[in-house]
């Protein structure tokens, strides 16, 4: 079974549209924080409105829109995704699970047990396998970082999809995955941006190495 792994959208419309007009899965994974961005209800609206087997997972993002409490993203800019969010897209956001198993592939946010932890490429061995605890599964994929990876956690194959909307890579473009049993295939989209005046803040931008470093910082702080 083909499964295209799409995380992190972050409301980014021309990525995931780049992104769709590639895709040829016979399932289709939202792995999580795909509304908060400039484009939320448009994002929403295209990915509910999908023919065929289409899934969703709970991202972080996606829990903080609805929680209304301070969290990671600053208030304005989770106002503005809140703003233009119908009731449909709320109770949907409310719905989602942490996780979802295709055959031996769990699909996760950021660890099968938590929507906001935060491991890397480079994270202890130790620290992912205790966050890999009780996992049956042959391959576990997550997002959340914004950047590709694929290591070998003991037995377990831990994949990062990296993030359509909103990439930490060296190249532009929307970084997703494609799975087809064992065989993971990390692909890059080009497409050309939307007009990101639109977001009331910053569109953040970084190198791996950069984003590598300030995540790995995070992490030590949990």
């Amino acid at each position: 079974m083909r499964v295209a792994a799409l995380y992190d959208i972050h409301g980014n419309l021309p990525a995931l549209d780049a992104v769709l007009a590639e895709v040829d899965a016979d399932v289709i994974l939202v792995g999580g924080d795909f509304v908060a961005g400039p484009w939320p209800a448009e994002t929403y609206e295209r990915l509910t409105s999908l023919e065929g087997d289409v899934r969703f997972i709970r991202g972080n993002a996606d829990r903080e829109v609805v929680e209304e409490e301070p969290g990671r993203a600053p208030p304005e800019l989770m106002d503005f995704v809140r703003g233009r969010l119908s009731d449909d897209a709320f109770s949907f956001l409310r719905s989602l699970p942490l996780t979802e198993t295709i055959d031996r592939v769990l699909f996760c946010h950021a660890t099968p047990r938590d929507d906001e932890e935060i491991f890397t490429r480079v994270s202890p061995e130790e620290s992912w396998r205790e966050a890999l605890d009780g996992v049956d599964a042959d391959i576990v994929v997550c997002g959340h970082t914004h950047i590709q990876f694929d290591r070998p956690i003991g037995d377990i194959r831990v994949v990062n999809a990296g993030s359509v909307g909103m990439p930490y890579e060296r190249e532009a473009g929307a970084y997703w995955a494609l799975l087809d049993g064992n065989d993971v295939e990390l692909r890059r989209t080009e497409y050309v941006p939307g007009d990101l005046s639109v977001w009331p803040g910053e569109w953040p931008e970084a190198s791996p190495e950069e984003a590598t470093e300030f995540f790995e910082k995070l992490s030590r702080e949990q």
